[in-house]
């Protein structure tokens, strides 16, 4: 199950605590409430039972004349009622009841001289059950004091409580979404500006704070990404530097090379092969020099090219074009993509001599569109690249001790690595996965551009 985010843990956590201190308040209230209100409701009717039962003493004490009229007279309501137990039979008065719905239990104890009552629901009404002794007549009195409107005041009661409760715990939520969002608006500021730094933007920096909490963190955190932009600088300069000085004795040494290789004939046996490897050492030094010039300017963003508009399927076909005697095929449909065309320029040619140099050439490329992604694919049909390198290969002098099993010519690793810069710099992704039937195909995914 998917950990759930710390704003949405910090609103989840107001909410729940609002909701649980609600509760608890409700239901303080409701206990207090209700008791008070029915133990009220029951005194009440418990004294009026009694001034009723004397009454009914009293009629009885004198002849019993006028008794049905004071029962008719001692209703309170529609709802209510007055039974009185005699050992001749019931007498009822007001909303007429079957006796036998009364606990025998609470008649029983009327009968014997012992006043009770009872709350319990008659025919669907609550009621208030009182009963008392009449002693001229060996009997008891039970009046059924309804509790309809303090069933109503409870409801009412109730639905609001529970209303309450789940309204204070939404504004708990919402106001747990309010303060998790301000309380960490410092920190996605910290992320989106180490994500910039992340992504090569070495200028990111995170603005000035004002929460004393906050001051150190924005400080530590700019003077981090200031020293590491002036290293990266630095290291970039000192790889230009070292390439310029090379370029006047590589010049000298290609020169040189360049005349031996045409007295090759003139050099047989070991000395010829020697002048082979020489050739070929050469060749590679003058493409790492290279590779270097490019990957010391890009670290200085030293050229000030504007992105534009690219067909990426064009720019493809005209790099095969432009190769000598390539044959590869080419999968593509038109995809536009927003960059800078030397730079992708230079992407497609390092991949295609990445597959020359390590797999014997391409023998597919691809350029697909894939839900606002356009992916650029160059299929070879080498021994593939091991899963624990496939990450690695993109790194700078990281591929030659590592990748021996794809040829000879292992490289020293900065063309991958000037793929991956010049990708990065776009917004866009590369990677290395099996081909399907086999090798490897080595991919870049850039954001697509409407056109």
């Amino acid at each position: 199950m998917p950990r759930l985010s710390l704003r949405r843990r910090v609103a989840l956590a107001l909410g729940a605590g609002s909701l649980l201190i609600t509760s608890a308040l409700s239901f303080a209230t409701w206990t207090l409430a209700t008791d008070y209100l029915l133990r009220q409701r029951e005194q009440a009717g418990a004294r009026q039972a009694e001034v009723n039962a004397r009454l009914v003493d009293q009629s009885l004490r004198q002849g019993a004349q006028g008794l049905e009229e004071l029962l008719t007279g001692l209703t309170t309501g529609p709802d209510s009622t007055v039974l009185l137990f005699r050992p001749g039979g019931v007498l009822t008065s007001g909303r007429q009841v079957d006796p036998g719905v009364l606990p025998r239990s609470l008649v029983a104890l009327g009968r014997e001289g012992t006043a009770a009552k009872q709350r319990l629901r008659v025919e669907g009404v609550p009621v208030l059950a009182v009963t008392l002794p009449i002693t001229a007549a060996e009997g008891a009195y039970v009046e059924l004091v309804p509790l309809v409107q303090l069933d109503r005041t409870f409801r009412f009661l109730s639905a609001v409580m529970v209303l309450g409760v789940l309204v204070s715990g939404l504004l708990g939520v919402g106001l747990g979404v309010w303060t998790g969002r301000r309380a960490l608006r410092p920190l996605t500021e910290f992320t989106r500006a180490a994500s910039r730094v992340a992504g090569g933007d070495l200028s990111a920096r995170l603005p000035p704070q004002t929460d004393p909490d906050l001051t150190h963190l924005a400080t530590t955190f700019n003077a981090t990404a200031e020293a590491l932009e002036r290293r990266v600088l630095r290291d970039a300069r000192f790889a230009g530097d070292v390439s310029h000085e090379l370029r006047s004795p590589l010049t000298t040494m290609v020169n040189a090379v360049q005349v031996l290789r045409r007295r090759r004939a003139d050099l047989p046996g070991a000395a010829g092969k020697a002048l082979d490897l020489l050739t070929g050492e050469v060749d590679r030094f003058a493409r790492m020099v290279v590779d270097l010039l490019e990957i010391s300017r890009a670290d200085q963003r030293a050229d000030g090219s504007e992105a534009e508009p690219i067909d990426l399927a064009e720019l493809v076909r005209n790099v095969l074009a432009a190769r000598p005697g390539s044959t590869t095929p080419l999968e593509a449909e038109p995809a536009w993509v927003l960059g800078d065309r030397r730079r992708l320029d230079r992407v497609v040619s390092n991949l295609l001599d990445n597959a020359d140099r390590h797999a014997g050439g391409a023998i597919r490329v691809g350029v697909l569109r894939r839900d606002g992604r356009v992916r650029l694919e160059v299929d070879d049909a080498g021994p593939g690249v091991p899963p624990e390198l496939r990450e690695r290969v993109f790194q700078r002098f990281d591929r030659g001790a590592r990748a021996g099993s794809r040829g000879a010519d292992t490289g020293s690793g900065l063309g991958l690595a000037l793929v991956a810069q010049h990708v990065q710099r776009h917004g866009g992704t590369t990677g290395v996965e099996p081909r399907p039937g086999g090798g490897a195909r080595f991919f870049v995914e850039l954001p697509e551009t409407p056109r």
